[in-house]
């Protein structure tokens, strides 16, 4: 697909070669990691199974670029590797893997958290939440609200 952009659940193999590629970069002291994995919460008394990745991919894409560009310079970042799922992700998979990098802590933690808020805030990707609970054999689901 897309740089950024993997189908399905973000693979734990993926993770462990971003981390691992880092010994390479020895100008690299600290790195801050967030994952987000699928959450089977309860809305109205229904269980989300699952959610479904959707979007805007191209500029999906020109927006994470951005937010790529911006958060290394404004924290002085070595590197930020940004990775979201698309498609079907269920409860318990994870659907998005941010890794920060930089010469001291600091900055990594900064520079991660500023830039999953952003993702979070204004990358055009949507969720709709799959629930367990079919309604007369059709699965019910509603448009996943982000939270801040």
């Amino acid at each position: 697909m897309h740089e950024y952009f993997v189908t399905g659940p973000i693979p734990p193999g993926l993770i462990a070669r971003v981390i691992a590629d880092q010994g390479q970069h020895k100008d690299v002291g600290a790195m801050d990691i967030f994952i987000g994995q699928v959450r089977a919460d309860e809305v109205r008394g229904q269980v989300v199974e699952a959610i479904d990745y959707s979007g805007y991919f191209e500029m999906a894409e020109r927006q994470l670029t951005k937010i790529k560009e911006a958060v290394r310079r404004e924290y002085g970042l070595t590197g930020l590797y940004i990775y979201h799922s698309t498609g079907t992700v269920r409860a318990g998979e994870m659907c998005l893997f941010v890794l920060a990098t930089a010469g001291h802590r600091r900055a990594a933690f900064e520079g991660c958290r500023r830039a999953v808020e952003w993702i979070k805030r204004e990358v055009p990707i949507f969720g709709k939440e799959i629930f367990a609970h079919s309604h007369e054999g059709q699965a019910t689901y509603q448009w996943k609200e982000n939270t801040f």
